[in-house]
This record gives C-alpha cells, sequence and structure tokens, in this order.
C-alpha cells in the first residue's frame, strides 16, 4: 500500500509504531500535488519548505516520547482561514498577498495538535457560492471528472481529500459549503453546530451562519479532526461553552432503535432520479441496521432559499465595507480617497460578490429592512422551529445533501438563481444551526460521487456520527476514490 493511501487514522497509527516519519509521509503528498495539482486546482498556496520543517518537528517531538492528536498528519486548509505567516486571501483578488499576523482558533488548534500545513486550498471569493468557479484565482476541478465542478466554497478542500493531496482539511460551511462539495467530491464533509468551533479568524461572510468543520475520507476521520477543533474559545462571543464529548466513542456501529426522520420535502420533483434512489437505498439501509424510519415534515423548507438570500448577503454586506485597499490587501490608487475606495473595490471584487453585496445593502436599506432583512429573520425562526419539532420526535433527519450531482464547469456560472437552487437541501439547516454530515452513498451512470446527509440537533454531532459511522462501515462507498 502507498502512503498516500493511507487513510488518516491509519497514517497516525503508523506514525505512531514508526513504521513511517512524518517527513516520508508529508513528503509523499508534495510529490502528488507537484504531480497531480496542475489538473485539480485544489491549492492556492503550497507551503512545502514549512511542511517539511513542520514534518521533521513532528518526528523530533516524537523521538522524544511524545503524541498529540495529530502530530505528524499532512492537511490542507481552506483559504478563508487566517494563517499566520501565509498569505490567506479567502479566494479574492482585494486580498491578494495579505498575510495575517495570527492564525485562526481552529487552524492554530490543529497546529497545536501537530498538524502539518501542505497549503492553502482553493474557495469560491468570501465563500461565495456553490461551485468553485468564483475564485479570484482559478477554478478547482473535480478529481472524478476534470470538466466538472467540485461543488463550493469548499471544493479545493473536498478535491484535495478526494484527489489524495491531504490525509484531512478543514472547510467552512454557510449555507451548505462543506458537504455539498463533500457530496460531489465522494469524501466525508461535516458542518457542526453554530457555536460548537470558534469562528475566530475565519474571514466573515455571514457571521450569524459560518461555521469551520472538516473534510475527510471516512467518518473516523472527520470524528478526530472535528475532536481537535472543537470547544469553547474566548475570542469568538458566539462560541458556546459546552462540554466537548469523546466523539471516537461514539463510533460504535450500532444505530439498533435510533429514530430517523425522512422529510418528505427533501425528495422533490426534478431531482435527479439516481440522487433519489441512492438516497433512498441508503435509508432502507439504516432500517435494516436497525434504524426506525420515520416520515416527517419540515414545512416551510421552500423558503430556505429566499430567506438565506436576505440574511447572508446582508451580512455581507456589512463584514465586506472593510475592504477598502487601505488596511490591508491590494489597493488601486487614486487621487481622491473615495475614487481609490470605488476602483480598488469595482476590480478586485469579483462579479458573486459584488452581486450579494448589492443585494445585502439594498436588503438592509432605509425603507426596505422591515419589508426583507426582519422579515426574512421571522421565517427563518420559523424554519428553525420546524427542526425543533422533528427533533422531539426523531434522532436524525436523513435526505440528499443536492439535488443532482456535479455540473460541468460554466454550465450554471451565467444563470445565478439555478446555482442558488442547488443549495436547497443544505441551506435550512445553517439557518438553524444545526448539525450536518455528507458521507458517500453511491454513484450516477456517470461514476459521479453522491452523499446522504444526516443532520442532528443543535450539539448533536455524536448522534449523526454514529449514524454515519454504522452507514459507513456498511457500505464500501468511501473507499472508493478517482483513479489519478
Amino acid at each position: 500500500m502507498s502512503l498516500i493511501d493511507l487513510t488518516l487514522n491509519e497514517a497516525l497509527s503508523a506514525l505512531r509504531t514508526k513504521q513511517v516519519s512524518s517527513v516520508e509521509l508529508t513528503q509523499a503528498y508534495l510529490d502528488r500535488i507537484q504531480r497531480l495539482d496542475s489538473q485539480i486546482n485544489a491549492y492556492l498556496t503550497v507551503t512545502a519548505d514549512r511542511a517539511l520543517a513542520d514534518a521533521k518537528r513532528a518526528d523530533e517531538r516524537r523521538a522524544h516520547g511524545e503524541d498529540a492528536p495529530l502530530l505528524g498528519v499532512p492537511v490542507g486548509i481552506k483559504d478563508i482561514l487566517c494563517t499566520e505567516g501565509v498569505q490567506s486571501t479567502a479566494g479574492s483578488r482585494i486580498l491578494e498577498g495579505f498575510v495575517p499576523p495570527y492564525s485562526a482558533t481552529a487552524v492554530q488548534r490543529m497546529f497545536d495538535a501537530g498538524a502539518v500545513l501542505l497549503g492553502k486550498t482553493n474557495t469560491d471569493e468570501f465563500a461565495m457560492g456553490s461551485s468553485t468557479e468564483n475564485s479570484g484565482y482559478c477554478v478547482t476541478h473535480n478529481p472524478w471528472d476534470t470538466e466538472r465542478i467540485p461543488g463550493g466554497t469548499s471544493g479545493g478542500s473536498a478535491a484535495a481529500i478526494a484527489a489524495k493531496l491531504a490525509l484531512g482539511a478543514l472547510g467552512t460551511d454557510t449555507g451548505g459549503s462543506i458537504r455539498q462539495p463533500g457530496a460531489m467530491c465522494g469524501v466525508v464533509g461535516m458542518k457542526p453546530s453554530y457555536g460548537r468551533v470558534s469562528r475566530y479568524g475565519a474571514i466573515a461572510y455571514a457571521s450569524s451562519l459560518d461555521q469551520i468543520g472538516p473534510l475527510a475520507r471516512n467518518v473516523q476521520d472527520a470524528a478526530t479532526l472535528l475532536q481537535v477543533i472543537a470547544g469553547h474559545d474566548p475570542l469568538d462571543s458566539t462560541s458556546m461553552i459546552t462540554p466537548v464529548p469523546d466523539y471516537a466513542k461514539s463510533l460504535t456501529g450500532e444505530i439498533k432503535g435510533l429514530r430517523v426522520g425522512v422529510p418528505k420535502e427533501y425528495f422533490i420533483d426534478g431531482m435527479q432520479p439516481e440522487v433519489d434512489q441512492n438516497v433512498r437505498a441508503a435509508i432502507d439501509l439504516l432500517k435494516v441496521l436497525g434504524a426506525e424510519i420515520v416520515e416527517i415534515s419540515l414545512p416551510y423548507t421552500d423558503y430556505g432559499i429566499p430567506v438565506y438570500y436576505i440574511v447572508a448577503p446582508s451580512e455581507a454586506s456589512a463584514n465586506l465595507a472593510r475592504y477598502d485597499g487601505v488596511r490591508f490587501g491590494k489597493r488601486e490608487d487614486r487621487e481622491e480617497m473615495w475614487d481609490s475606495y470605488k476602483a480598488t473595490r469595482g476590480k478586485r471584487f469579483g462579479a458573486e460578490v459584488k452581486r450579494r453585496i448589492m443585494l445585502g445593502t439594498y436588503t438592509l436599506s432605509a425603507g426596505y429592512f422591515d419589508a426583507y432583512y426582519l422579515k426574512a429573520q421571522k421565517v427563518r425562526t420559523l424554519i428553525k422551529g420546524d427542526f425543533d419539532k422533528a427533533f422531539a420526535a426523531v434522532d436524525v433527519i436523513a435526505c440528499p445533501v443536492a439535488p443532482r450531482t456535479a455540473w460541468k464547469i460554466g454550465e450554471k456560472v451565467n444563470d445565478p438563481l439555478q446555482m442558488y437552487l442547488e443549495d436547497v437541501f443544505t441551506i435550512p439547516t445553517s439557518l438553524a444551526g444545526i448539525c450536518g454530515i455528507s458521507v458517500p452513498c453511491g454513484f450516477d451512470s456517470a461514476k459521479l460521487p453522491i452523499g446522504l446527509q444526516l443532520l442532528g440537533p443543535a450539539f448533536g454531532e455524536e448522534i449523526i456520527l454514529r449514524a454515519a459511522y454504522a452507514y459507513e462501515q456498511a457500505t464500501d462507498w468511501h473507499s472508493q476514490l478517482p483513479d489519478l
């Protein structure tokens, strides 16, 4: 078995028993990145020198009898997360050359746990998009078919895992941006509950929705990464003071008696038939494994997309007002200050970011705030109420991640509404602040991956990890990766 075929936990075991060194493991990944990433564009920045230095330090620590949860493991970090000493652009030309003086809390926790940084992965600009086509630098390609999108906005991280260009990765999920690329690249992607993982150091898009989470080859690896990054952070006022369970203990493989809700609103007309069939087959397997299947209703599902595309752009309008080319990033110099602001933002923001800033500025403007933003927040409360009611009757909700598999690059780029509709099954979860995980559950006729989405109540990560692990152990979808 090649070193890059090891899963994260297998690699940890090999490192701990000294069957392999971190330098050897890291070099194997750097060699593969050099050979393959020109086809995939998973990375915006590759930190080869730092990676080898980190790996050497990890080997020295282990030689002295030290250990840590990720000691010597090579990982990728989504470029929307500040990383001290490494260019962090959020996929935007306006932050070109920005090198943060500190790391995001989740990133620092990865480093404190001994992780080796391979580089920063590509993202839709400021995490706005569903395909990683909106990056200011390059389009990431799906490793299963390089003519197709990998999903977004954490498409770089998902593609890196699928193409064996990293053992694990961090992404962010605002409206599905970990789960959807996870599904489309055939890997595991997990959105923790809002407040479970610190957002400090994440370059903000929509502050009431953004959440950092792991992408990995299997559920056990995702649980290992989540264990490292979860927990209260005094630097983030939205980080909850809630004990972090031992997620590894939840991976029992036993789901007998687990009540699994299946929302009728998530199986809709126009959905790709193979997605419908594979997700239903996955739910049937959960029943075989001992779960009780219960039909439920989430009646406000249809309002998720309109609510999200009022709330998120409104928050983006406020968050992105700080980018003026004066304090950080690139500036277009003009004689007058306001002309410089306009030129910088006009030239260096991409089309999708401009679209969302304008939408958000409009919905927050005098005379429209009550009609749009305030109304959207009220409906958001109703959407959360749907889930509260559902979780009073069931333990987990099972549904598709997306209505279809990965589409061709350029297919939807000129039709924003069609692009937005692809997030119909992931957005309500984010609006409600609950947790969700995507696990591979099959392929369509073009050999493109399909994902099963399992949702849990707020801070119910243990239960969705347990259900996801049980399903994964009964199938081999997660072990199938593209032949590159």
